[in-house]
């Protein structure tokens, strides 16, 4: 039973009395635990931001545990800084031997442009001379007559010993004499419906002129005369007199 205790006017139950204090206690609290909690919240939000960014720093940084860089698999992608000692000398070596051959490709792309030009592109080649003097068998009456038709005519070169080379080079041979005149001499085949034969030419290019001038250009048929196409002229010209240029077979004043 509930015991009574009478202080004056006033009756107080020791029950009652505990359990007014507990929920005054507990609505006291509620309020505390209230304004506590965004700021665990704001503890724990923080403390995650931290670990990220922790996690992010270390996956920025480089791995301790990489493959060695050799001359053979470095691809540039480590930094200079991260190389050992021995590592920098492979990529120094790797890039020296790529430089290398940057040049020698250089050398031989210019080497083949040159000979290029000079065997083939130049007007002063010994190309260009042949496919000249093609053209001009091609469209002259006196071998015509002893070729046949001009649309039948084929000019070809040297052949070869090799059954595997269809292509036949054009003789040709390249000099300079002791005054400094530079020499072209041209050698090739010719056939026709009604014969065939041998072309010679022999140019000079003397070394107080530009251009070169014929020596001989004739063509020989078997059966036939030979058949001068161009021929130096002997004579000297007289002091004071200037020699007429001559090309194709036309003198040039």
């Amino acid at each position: 039973m509930n015991q009574l205790t009478t202080l004056g006017r006033r009756t107080v139950c020791p029950v009652t009395t505990t359990t007014n204090a507990l929920v005054a206690s507990s609505s006291l609290a509620q309020p505390h635990q209230s304004a506590s909690l965004p700021l665990a919240l704001a503890h724990l939000s923080r403390q995650y931001a931290t670990q990220q960014q922790q996690q992010q720093n270390q996956s920025n940084q480089p791995k301790s545990h990489r493959r060695a860089v050799t001359p053979f698999n470095d691809d540039g992608h480590v930094p200079w800084r991260q190389l050992s000692a021995s590592e920098r000398v492979g990529r120094a070596a790797q890039q020296s031997f790529n430089f290398g051959m940057v040049i020698v490709g250089i050398l031989l792309t210019g080497g083949v442009g040159y000979i290029l030009y000079t065997e083939v592109l130049s007007p002063d080649s010994a190309t260009a001379y042949y496919n000249r003097a093609v053209d001009r068998i091609k469209t002259d009456p006196r071998c015509l007559e002893v070729l046949g038709d001009a649309k039948k005519i084929t000019a070809y070169g040297e052949p070869s010993s090799s059954r595997w080379r269809t292509a036949r080079p054009i003789a040709h041979e390249d000099s300079k004499d002791l005054y400094g005149n530079e020499h072209i001499k041209v050698h090739f085949n010719i056939r026709g419906p009604k014969g065939s034969g041998r072309v010679s030419m022999h140019m000079v290019r003397r070394a107080s002129q530009e251009r070169y001038e014929y020596q001989y250009f004739f063509v020989d048929v078997k059966g036939q005369q030979r058949i001068y196409m161009e021929k130096a002229e002997t004579s000297t010209p007289k002091d004071g007199e200037q020699k007429p240029f001559k090309l194709f077979g036309i003198n040039w004043t």
